[in-house]
């Protein structure tokens, strides 16, 4: 079965001056702030769509990994997963860096590498950023 998740964004004004919010209408979770500065300049108190994709594609790349890593046999205990996704004006989101660290008992390091890397690969997010150069750095825990 399909699921389709939705959120909705309502706009006022331009956009250099103008500003707006994101509400994640799904899980009613959320409501947040976004607006042009934050996007181009960085903030600590309002998000932007680069926020958000990284929380999707940390998300998604840590379920595919987790995923991954019981088909091969392994139990992982704990995944932290963070997705920094860069956005440069004029140009656009220029791409994705996940930084995980995993406990993951009895797997080697090759193990761990070689999953991580396919997990990144088979991440859905992962494949809707094609676009976009995706690294990974992963670590044992």
């Amino acid at each position: 079965m399909a699921v389709t998740s939705e959120a909705t964004t309502v706009w006022n004004g331009s956009l250099f001056e103008g500003s707006g919010s994101v509400s994640l209408d799904s899980s009613k979770a959320a409501t947040l702030d976004v607006d042009w500065k934050a996007r181009s300049e960085g903030s600590s108190t309002t998000t932007t769509p680069e926020e958000l994709l990284g929380a999707a594609h940390a998300a998604c790349f840590s379920m595919a990994f987790a995923n991954a890593l019981t088909e091969a046999g392994f139990t992982p205990t704990n995944i932290q997963t963070t997705a920094a996704v860069t956005f440069q004006p004029g140009t656009g989101i220029t791409g994705s860096h996940l930084l995980v660290s995993a406990a993951v008992p009895d797997i080697s390091g090759d193990d761990f590498e070689r999953i991580a890397g396919e997990a990144k690969s088979g991440c859905p997010v992962s494949q809707a950023l094609a676009g976009i150069p995706i690294t990974i750095e992963a670590s044992l825990a």
